[in-house]
């Protein structure tokens, strides 16, 4: 019977998946596939009789073969020279003069390309650096620019709650994160408390986006004018997750906000979250 092998190429990227009909795969297991960069080699991830997609399964390639001892090999010695491919790299970026920085080199597995990611604030002329290289290295040469979280997520390191980036021990692939998820979120609009070490939104506020949507959906916005145990008010503060909610009551406008557990409210006139013209632009940077 056939099976569908997910595999990743890089140790912390996104799944592909293809098609084996003949040799049977465990989790762990090497293979050789046919990729977008030609011939590859990758570790299985992931192996299932079948997906629930059917069209995905018929479009999918098959697995060329199981890797040998000699492929791992090879994986190895390309490793070593893309450590040396790197430093002729940014040797030749100072002989060029240019404003660039390296982030990763990847030989493909048939040796017939070098891939070389950097990160720059402005574009680059690199033609003559291409041409630098070519000669050094006499194959295909193919430069490539990324943004900042490729970065962190090619480097590394600790976020502020103090673990491992997300992107560089699980996160396959980047979700979009936005402004109005820090407001729906409660979050204070402070971009050294809602962006990464990358600079940009942290991608924990789309993990917990979901659940805050439910709560949303029962819980009163701030703004809300709502009906207490004590009277009529509104909503100044909530806390989505203990499900508590701040209130100045009407009877009481000068008197520090009450708190009431959201069962014991009722919603006479809900409010809307919104992200204003001003925001969206001051923050644009962070998305």
């Amino acid at each position: 019977m056939a099976e569908i092998v997910g595999i990743r190429f890089k140790e912390v990227g996104k799944i592909f998946y293809f098609l084996s009909t003949k040799q049977k795969f465990n989790i762990n297991d090497f293979a050789i596939v046919e990729s977008t960069k030609g011939l590859d080699c990758g570790r299985v991830v992931v192996v299932k009789e079948k997906l629930n997609d059917i069209k995905l399964e018929k479009n999918l390639k098959k697995v060329v073969r199981k890797a040998e001892f000699k492929d791992i090999e090879r994986l190895k010695k390309l490793k070593e020279k893309e450590n040396r491919a790197a430093k002729i790299f940014n040797e030749k970026i100072r002989k060029h003069r240019l404003n660039m920085k390296l982030i990763q080199v990847e030989y493909t597995f048939d040796g017939s390309k070098i891939l070389f990611y950097f990160t720059s604030n402005s574009r680059i002329d690199f033609r003559n650096l291409v041409k630098d290289l070519a000669s050094i290295f006499k194959t295909r040469i193919e430069l490539r620019q990324v943004g900042v979280r490729d970065e962190a997520k090619s480097l590394g390191g600790l976020g502020i709650c103090g673990k491992p980036f997300c992107c560089s021990t699980f996160l396959d692939e980047f979700h979009q994160v936005s402004i109005k998820m820090a407001k729906e979120q409660g979050l204070s609009l402070n971009p050294v408390k809602i962006s990464g070490t990358c600079g940009r939104l942290m991608c924990c506020l789309n993990f917990e986006q979901k659940a805050y949507e439910d709560l949303l959906k029962k819980a009163p916005k701030i703004g809300a004018i709502v009906e207490t145990p004590k009277g009529i008010g509104t909503v100044v503060e909530q806390n989505l997750l203990i499900g508590s909610l701040r209130i100045r009551l009407d009877s009481l406008p000068q008197a520090v906000p009450v708190t009431f557990n959201l069962n014991d409210v009722k919603i006479i006139k809900d409010a809307k979250i919104c992200v204003d013209e001003k925001e969206i632009n001051k923050f644009k940077n962070l998305e």
